[in-house]
């Protein structure tokens, strides 16, 4: 490689060296850097589909006994969001004076995340979002800003004209109606970058995050519903510049609507494609239910060359910003980022750390007569037990995704001699059929057709023992294989009593560490035995909720759920 050039773009800046004759770049460094609080790698990327970013001027001709001498290092040095570096590279071109070969300034794409590890850091930075430099200051790296940001360019979802109806029904879109369509496979696919890495990802995962949130109450399901989305995308890493770089080599609207499906981007991204003319024809719009920008600072750091950088940043003008489909204001009604980064960084590290398994579930319900007493609920109803476990469970049952597998059992005896506990729903996967019905159905129409039997004892402890005995002959890789009992009182009243000392030990010597059963044990009003239940889960690995609301229930599910998807 020529000393004059600059690197593979998708590399961090290269030391400078100290002579002139540096050697060449013998292959390409990846570097991948843990953080601290996710313990997840960060990858480089590049600016493929975009222009391409070397040099940041086109020198003119040279004679031979000029070519032969290789340039000083850049005095200046640039990374910059690959939508907006070729606007600064153009900048920086006019910079050079006339007849001049070497470029003072070079300007390099690179995705934000990438530059968080980069070594050295460059001398000015325009990251795609400002969220970026607080999370630099978070890491100890402090940017100088002076002014607003450069521009700004809202988030949107598009996807191609033919699936429009699907995603967008009157060209309008929301992150919330994303998340369901996809739950309910309304769409063929549906792809999101890096949240780590980019900032159409970090800001796409928050705002589908505040989308739900603002209609689910409940923080658990909220995040359940939010991880739905991220369950279902056909690549969670996609780069954005690929995938529009895809669909202008398509040749096939129909086939490559379907195989490309929705994606988030920048509008100055779908504007530039838009203008193009390519076959494709894209449609998109900022979602309704949470507007959110990428904008782009201009952050120099401390030691950068002062008035070369302020020559820069001078060069690069509003017209050619706007020109390149970018906005020169923020978007009115944007939703405010987060001061603090680790509000936008947690969930991205949730959804980067997310792990795609399967449930296996046996839901237990306590049949016993103590569950027809009134209890008081959260918003100062009165409802007998029964009552609350019919709403919970009702709610609980949708949360269950279509790769779960379910089983349902009553425990509660009403005669001497009865058994622990029957069987109500077989055990199969929840979108096949049993008893004429799939077994979603099944489930639902049974939970709502429950009644406690008069004067029927609690033999929880055998149930609980038979249930996680039940469960591990079950147990597979790559599942989350959980035991769920629902019950208001404590064991006794029957044949199969036994004290809880007697039951945590033989709950404890059936353990098998290879083949992990956890309990989830919700109790219901006043007089159910927390202790007992908060025993029993946590020597599982599970966890005891107390339930005076139906949303007690499907948010402890749900925060189950959340934890059996994060990567060890």
């Amino acid at each position: 490689m020529p000393d004059n050039e600059w690197p593979d773009p998708r590399l961090p800046f290269p030391e400078p060296t100290p002579s002139r004759g540096r050697t060449s770049l013998a292959a390409a460094v990846v570097v991948l850097v843990l953080l601290a609080a996710g313990g997840l790698a960060w990858r480089l990327m590049s600016n493929r589909a975009g222009a391409p970013v070397a040099e940041a001027s086109a020198p003119p001709p040279a004679s031979p006994q000029q070519s032969t001498r290789p340039c000083p290092d850049p005095r200046l040095r640039v990374a910059a969001a690959p939508e907006i570096a070729p606007v600064i590279q153009q900048a920086a071109a006019g910079l050079n004076q006339a007849g001049q070969r070497c470029s003072e300034v070079a300007v390099q794409a690179v995705e934000p995340g990438a530059v968080l590890t980069a070594k050295p850091q460059p001398d000015v930075w325009v990251p795609s979002s400002s969220a970026w430099l607080a999370v630099a200051r978070a890491q100890g790296r402090n940017w100088a800003t002076a002014g607003p940001p450069l521009a700004w360019s809202p988030l949107v979802i598009a996807g191609p004209e033919a699936i429009g109806r699907l995603f967008a029904p009157g060209d309008k879109t929301s992150w919330a109606a994303l998340a369901r369509d996809a739950a309910d496979d309304r769409v063929p696919a549906v792809r999101m970058p890096d949240p780590l890495l980019t900032t159409t990802g970090l800001l796409s995962v928050y705002a589908v995050h505040q989308a739900i949130a603002r209609v689910t109450p409940d923080a658990g399901i909220a995040t359940l519903q939010a991880l739905t989305l991220r369950s279902r995308l056909e690549n969670a890493n996609a780069d954005t510049t690929d995938v529009l770089a895809q669909l202008t080599r398509a040749t096939d609207d129909t086939a490559a609507s379907y195989e490309v499906g929705v994606f988030p981007a920048t509008e100055q991204q779908l504007t530039a494609y838009q203008k193009a003319g390519n076959r494709v024809r894209l449609v998109g719009a900022p979602p309704a239910d949470g507007v959110v920008d990428a904008d782009y600072p201009y952050a120099v750091r401390k030691g950068a060359p002062a008035e070369l950088s302020k020559r820069l940043r001078a060069a690069i003008t509003s017209a050619a910003l706007t020109g390149a489909g970018f906005r020169a204001a923020a978007t009115d009604g944007a939703l405010t980022l987060p001061a603090d980064p680790e509000a936008l960084l947690g969930p991205a590290r949730q959804w980067s750390g997310y792990r795609s398994v399967a449930f296996q579930v046996l839901l237990m319900i306590d049949g016993s007569g103590s569950m027809n007493e009134k209890i008081t609920d959260r918003s100062g109803r009165s409802v007998t037990k029964a009552t609350l476990l019919r709403e919970s469970g009702a709610t609980a049952a949708q949360l269950f995704g279509e790769d779960t597998s379910l089983g349902m059992w009553y425990f509660g005896t009403s005669g001497a001699n009865g058994p622990a506990h029957v069987e109500e729903v077989s055990f199969g996967p929840l979108n096949s059929s049993a008893e004429g019905k799939k077994r979603r159905q099944q489930l639902a129409a049974k939970i709502g057709s429950y009644r406690p039997v008069a004067k029927a004892g609690t033999p929880l402890y055998q149930t609980v023992l038979d249930g996680v005995q039940e469960m591990r002959g079950r147990v597979k890789p790559d599942t989350a294989t959980v035991v769920v009992v629902l019950t208001d009182g404590s064991d006794g009243g029957t044949r199969f009593a036994m004290s809880n000392p007697d039951f945590m030990k033989r709950l404890q010597a059936g353990a098998d560490p290879a083949r992990p059963v956890p309990v989830i044990a919700v109790g219901f009003g006043p007089g159910a035995n927390l202790p007992a239940l908060q025993s029993m889960a946590k020597v599982t690995g599970g966890r005891a909720i107390a339930a005076t609301n139906p949303a007690d229930l499907a948010s402890g599910i749900a925060q189950a759920f959340v934890a059996a998807h994060a990567r060890s």
